[in-house]
């Protein structure tokens, strides 16, 4: 408890210029990352000093939506998930604007699991410390113009964005979501199948067209039909 009151202590006066406004772009690959489950909780959630008060379940709510709207719009080929701790926070109270602007913080621990693999990518979980964005609301402490629900939200958005700066940089450091031997006989089996169904439906439509083309006409049928009967009279 004392640590983790430190450590909030000591980030209270810094911000975060995280630009989260990113989510109408096409997002660029990590590897063959896609998101399957996102699983936050806080069972040990602790209230930093001078804080709003907010629920677990507020703070998973708000987490949890956030990641699943950054993370969804990957669609990599192979599945990873995400076990988010939260474990603390500050909801900045409203205090002495620029003399002394509380900021809001927001603090989790992340671990990313291999789906097909059934382990974890990193050993121990990473700790993330999320700080508000600065913006011209919270220069002077996001307490004095933003309500707690608002400040949850930023901090959410913004931790979504910090776990996908630090699994970009696993991803280049450690090759994490690099496409695995079996994902690319998937993909072949998948091309193959698929060649081979164009295949037989481009071969059924030839026999089709073959059969409409020497199929008599009606016309070409009642002339026939005309001749026999012409030549049944002549006999």
């Amino acid at each position: 408890m004392f640590r983790f009151c430190a450590v909030l202590i000591a980030v209270l006066g810094l911000s975060a210029c995280e630009d989260i406004n990113d989510l109408s772009q096409a997002p660029t690959p990590i590897g063959e990352f896609a998101l399957g489950h996102n699983i936050v909780v806080a069972p040990n959630i602790v209230m930093g000093p001078a804080s709003r008060e907010a629920s677990d379940d507020a703070w998973i709510a708000a987490v949890t939506e956030a990641v699943d709207a950054r993370f969804s719009r990957f669609d990599g080929d192979q599945l990873y998930h995400f076990g988010i701790s939260l474990e603390g926070y500050v909801l900045a109270q409203p205090g002495l604007p620029v003399v002394l602007s509380p900021k809001s913080v927001l603090i989790l621990k992340l671990t990313v699991w291999d789906d097909a693999a059934g382990t974890k990518l990193n050993s121990e979980p990473e700790q993330i410390t999320v700080l508000e964005t600065l913006d011209g609301d919270t220069i002077v402490g996001s307490g004095l113009t933003k309500t707690a629900d608002e400040q949850m939200e930023t901090l959410a958005e913004n931790s979504a964005k910090l776990i996908q700066r630090w699994i970009i940089r696993q991803h280049r450091s450690e090759q994490w979501f690099k496409r695995r031997p079996e994902t690319v006989a998937a993909q072949l089996e998948a091309s193959e199948a698929a060649l081979e169904t164009t295949t037989e439906k481009a071969e059924e439509k030839i026999v089709e067209t073959s059969e409409i083309a020497s199929a008599p006409t009606s016309e070409t049928t009642a002339a026939a039909s005309a001749e026999t009967a012409a030549s049944a009279s002549g006999n």
